[in-house]
């Protein structure tokens, strides 16, 4: 999507929420946010290992994003985080060239530690957990971290307030 405005749109008035641009204490640290661009492709350093994302600038043409002949460029890369929405994952091609296995429900399975069916590739939130409230991706997100810290590391101090298994409480 292109940069949002600073002004509220006619388009979104109260009490809907606006899409405009903000500043988190995230951003002022270092703020490296990229916008109207599409990942084209991971690439790897040809032992297996991630080196870069590919991307491409968009423009909305036709209703839908389109690439931009030329704007091609890569962003090195170690590690990629995956934010998939509300919706789960997406049955595209990168679910099958990471080739995960599936739950019943169509999210990407993962044990106790948050690691998927694939050794070193780790799944939180939406993707593992299905539709839900933003409170459970940043608490799963929290103890997956957790769990990277420790397959990197050996240990971990960080903190791991959920298990991927964790419910809400039923009334």
């Amino acid at each position: 999507m292109p940069r949002p405005t600073e002004e509220r749109p006619a388009g979104q008035p109260w009490p809907t929420y606006p899409m405009i641009y903000r500043v988190s204490s995230a951003h002022e640290e270092l703020d490296n946010r990229m916008f109207s661009v599409s990942t084209e492709e991971f690439l790897g350093d040809g032992n297996g290992n991630l080196r870069a994302l590919k991307i491409v600038e968009t423009k909305f043409e036709n209703g839908k994003f389109e690439a931009v002949p030329g704007t091609e460029q890569e962003i090195p890369a170690d590690f990629v985080f995956l934010a998939m929405g509300f919706t789960g994952p997406e049955k595209t091609a990168l679910i099958e060239q990471l080739e995960v296995e599936l739950d019943e429900r169509g999210n990407i399975k993962r044990g106790l530690d948050y690691q998927s069916s694939q050794d070193g590739i780790f799944v939180a939130g939406d993707a593992g957990r299905g539709q839900s409230l933003i409170v459970w991706a940043i608490a799963e997100g929290r103890s997956a971290a957790a769990e990277v810290d420790k397959y990197l590391t050996g240990d971990t101090q960080l903190p791991a307030p959920i298990l991927p298994t964790a419910r809400p409480m039923m009334v």
